[in-house]
């Protein structure tokens, strides 16, 4: 479950929605993830890659990029954290939002904030979330829509997601 609050969010379907990215991306689904996929690099050609040090981006002092597909030229990524956000975006981010590190809040206040610049925001609030994950589908490669050709999730199996999700927020709450 993402580490901020609903209220810190905007709402609880913002949390929802960002549960939901994390299914998507594999990242909270990894076995190998120690925090609920806040730790967790993309997965290369030589298997998968965890952090544990959330001061600051993993790939943040230049550390080389993963090898995700072996071809010419190799498709490298440096994307890290629940949402794995590109080294080359973080520090962006890292600057306009005032985050203090690379830890879970953070992460979440980065994915909201990209989830705005889309203006999927209004939509996630009103419950078009279809529509929401259209909107973002050229931020995160696992959401249908997009061209990057890395597989991913069904607009189907991400609605039964957020849908379901949404349930267990509403009988736990």
């Amino acid at each position: 479950m993402a580490a901020i609050s609903a209220e810190d969010a905007g709402g609880a379907a913002l949390v929802t929605f960002l549960d939901t990215i994390a299914y998507s991306e594999g990242t909270s689904t990894s076995p190998h993830s120690q925090n609920d996929g806040y730790d967790v690099i993309v997965t290369g050609v030589d298997g998968h890659h965890e952090f544990n040090d959330y001061s600051d981006h993993p790939f943040a002092n230049g550390e080389p990029p993963i090898v995700i597909r072996n071809s010419t030229p190799p498709l490298m990524s440096t994307a890290s954290g629940r949402y794995q956000l590109l080294a080359r975006y973080w520090t962006v981010y890292k600057q306009q939002l005032g985050l203090p590190d690379f830890g879970p809040v953070s992460q979440d206040r980065v994915a909201l904030q990209q989830i705005h610049e889309r203006q999927a925001t209004a939509d996630i609030l009103a419950g078009n979330i279809q529509s929401a994950i259209e909107k973002c589908s050229n931020i995160w490669a696992s959401f249908p829509g997009n061209d990057y050709g890395q597989g991913g999730k069904t607009l189907e199996a991400l609605l039964d997601r957020f849908q379901g999700q949404t349930a267990t927020t509403t009988t736990t709450a």
